[in-house]
């Protein structure tokens, strides 16, 4: 009969030996052959028929080694699920050297294996943490750029044949050039789509007049302030930060040239963009616009303050991991294994990782924060809405459900749907924690804020 024994060995890192029986693994052994003798179909002898000592010597070395692998397995599984030892990942074997076994002697055989044990931890006190909830201020020039865009948006492109505002929208060719305008053989080529009044003011001049096929060469920073060289270096697939890329030479030519016209602020556009609401005048609609873009403002901030809570549970939780463990389970896992080198460097994002997935355990597991089918379906049929740039709503037709029900089925789909809803719900309680202080802020402000905190975390 097998025994399993387990010492500890480190923090949270024990070992355990499974010493088993030949008379563990024998019996199915034996029948394990004798199932292959009946099946077997060898040249010379009918089927069934097979002596038993030929099947051993062609067949028995591997079922020999399957069988006694395939008992250690059951064992030690049973082993862990009557402890309820609660392990990261799965147990590592210790020096396994399986031409130990030998068909021909059968013998009692001995197997050391580690483990990781997860540990037991409190979360941090989110009550106790110092947390804003920041409440952008809502601009008139807000409220208009806003108006703009949306005038920008349902508006209708008019062709023209020559250049004559700052309005107007070019299609252009990217054409990298040398110094005397010749074009780069195997340089950079790119379409782009750009307004007039995105070049530097002092450039705009050499645009106007200009017609279709017509062109312009310039360095690239001659053309663009700061604030689109960026964008436009970007695009060109260039390194913003090399000063070398603004000082290259591009011949810019216009293959057509629009004018947006804009939407007019009146009722027919204020019942196109609000169809269920008593927008009549245009006081109602900047007040609806400024609900909308308020409320925009409220849900980044709502992120920001989840983002808080987030680094206040990974901070300020404290968990002690099985250091040594984890690191010889990654140098274990992928076709490539890891060095030992390697597992140390990536050792730190890795502990980060598992670090909040046991937070994320415990929050969902003592709050019963878990996913309901109809949950996921919702989430699907959001997606699919989503990609297709549809309003939510209309889902009563049969296709809809159709293609609901087969991402449904994806297996991959719905555990990473689940994974991210699940995230949700826990951030969203890691909101409802928190006793934040409320802060108005200005855009600019809170944008710049934002940005520091991703450059800080990159």
């Amino acid at each position: 009969m097998a025994t399993v024994t387990k010492e500890n060995i480190g923090l949270l890192n024990e070992k355990i030996t499974l010493k088993l029986e030949k008379t563990d693994y024998l019996p199915t052994f034996e029948k394990s052959l004798k199932d292959h003798s009946k099946k077997a179909n060898i040249p010379g002898f009918r089927k069934g028929m097979v002596p038993a000592g030929l099947i051993k010597k062609m067949y028995g070395p591997s079922l020999f080694t399957d069988e006694v692998l395939r008992t250690v397995d059951r064992e030690l599984i049973k082993y862990l699920e009557e402890e309820k030892l609660d392990i990261f990942a799965q147990p590592l074997p210790v020096e396994m050297d399986i031409r130990q076994l030998d068909v021909n002697n059968p013998a009692d055989y001995t197997f050391h294996f580690e483990i990781g044990m997860k540990p037991d931890f409190a979360l941090a006190d989110l009550s106790k943490a110092n947390t804003i909830r920041y409440k952008v201020k809502i601009t008139d020039e807000m409220i208009n750029n806003e108006i703009t865009r949306l005038q920008n948006r349902y508006g209708n492109m008019k062709d023209e044949n020559t250049v004559n505002t700052e309005e107007n929208v070019l299609n252009v060719i990217f054409s990298e050039v040398d110094e005397n305008a010749n074009e780069i053989e195997g340089g950079i080529k790119k379409d782009n789509s750009l307004l007039v009044k995105y070049f530097k003011e002092s450039f705009r001049g050499n645009l106007i007049g200009k017609t279709i096929n017509d062109y312009v060469v310039t360095q690239l920073n001659l053309a663009f302030d700061e604030k689109e060289l960026d964008f436009i270096l970007s695009d060109l697939g260039l390194e913003k930060n090399d000063p070398a890329s603004s000082q290259k030479h591009f011949k810019i030519q216009i293959t057509k040239i629009g004018l947006l016209e804009k939407k007019e602020l009146n009722e027919d556009f204020f019942k196109q963009l609000y169809p269920n609401d008593e927008v009549k005048t245009e006081a109602d609609f900047r007040n609806k616009v400024k609900e909308e873009v308020q409320a925009y403002w409220d849900n980044q901030a709502k992120g920001q303050l989840q983002h808080m809570a987030y680094h206040e549970l990974l901070d300020g939780t404290t968990i002690d991991f099985p250091e040594s463990f984890l690191k010889k389970w990654m140098q274990s896992q992928g076709e490539e294994k890891k060095t030992e080198e390697e597992a140390e460097k990536e050792f730190p994002t890795f502990k980060n990782q598992l670090k909040w997935t046991l937070i994320s355990d415990k929050i969902a597991r003592e709050n019963n924060i878990d996913v309901k089918p109809e949950e996921l379906k919702a989430f699907a049929k959001q997606q699919l809405f989503g990609y297709m740039n549809m309003p939510m709503g209309g889902d009563d037709q049969p296709w809809v459900d159709n293609y609901v029900d087969k991402m449904m089925q994806d297996r991959k789909y719905i555990e990473d749907a689940y994974n991210r809803i699940q995230g949700q719900k826990i951030f969203e309680w890691a909101e409802s924690q928190v006793k934040p202080t409320e802060k108005e802020i200005a855009m600019e402000d809170f944008v710049k804020m934002q940005e520091e905190h991703q450059h800080h975390h990159h």
